[in-house]
């Protein structure tokens, strides 16, 4: 049922303007993610700090680890929604933002949801003679007050390094971490571990 909701929910959303859409591929996994700009419709909210978003992770089993040993024998696909809010700080071109996502995912016949929070930060390398490059981060955790069904704890970090190669086009270099743990005989799920590379589109 969460699952179709996400789906539903992302696909309303869409209706709405689009503000940056992104694809991240490594040998083995596909990510694709979308945040929609909720200030351009709103005149008591700036353009630019306020964003609703999904993605879908379509994670393999190669890229995942149990806490028992060795790799699940399979691997459904990551579900998310979010909010983010963020600002920037001061004039050195740093900016921060405080969000909270609704996720998904199952193992076996183990269902898992949480309700993490989190920071992202994102900083404008100085370097006007070379193209626009960025540094951002984030990190989020759900500890077992906002984990739901057979969730025990949700924690996700993750970075990357973009280089805008043509306006509003980026190029993105990323290592992401996510752990799903349950409360059951599988305890500690490593759901993904590995870089990637993507294209970020801003519109």
């Amino acid at each position: 049922m969460l699952k179709k909701t996400i789906l539903i929910t992302a696909t309303a959303v869409s209706a709405f303007a689009l503000h940056t859409a992104q694809i991240n591929i490594n040998d083995r996994d596909l990510e694709i993610g979308a945040k929609f700009d909720i200030g351009q419709f709103n005149d008591k909210v700036e353009p630019d700090t306020m964003f609703i978003g999904g993605r879908f992770l379509n994670g393999q089993k190669e890229n995942s680890q149990l806490e028992t040993g060795g790799s699940p024998t399979s691997l459904d696909p990551y579900y998310e929604l979010s909010f983010l809010m963020k600002r920037p700080m001061g004039d050195m071109g740093m900016s921060f933002g405080m969000g909270v996502k609704l996720n998904y995912t199952s193992l076996g016949t183990k269902n898992f949801s949480s309700l993490p929070l989190g920071l992202e930060f994102e900083y404008v390398i100085p370097a006007k003679k070379l193209v626009p490059m960025y540094l951002s981060g984030s990190l989020y955790f759900a500890p077992s007050a906002l984990s739901f069904n057979d969730a025990k704890d949700f924690l996700e970090y993750r970075i990357s390094y973009d280089i805008e190669l043509i306006k509003n086009g980026r190029v993105t270099v990323g290592y992401r971490n996510i752990n799903t743990n349950y409360d059951t005989v599988s305890g500690k799920v490593v759901y993904n571990n590995s870089y990637y590379v993507g294209f970020k589109f801003a519109f």
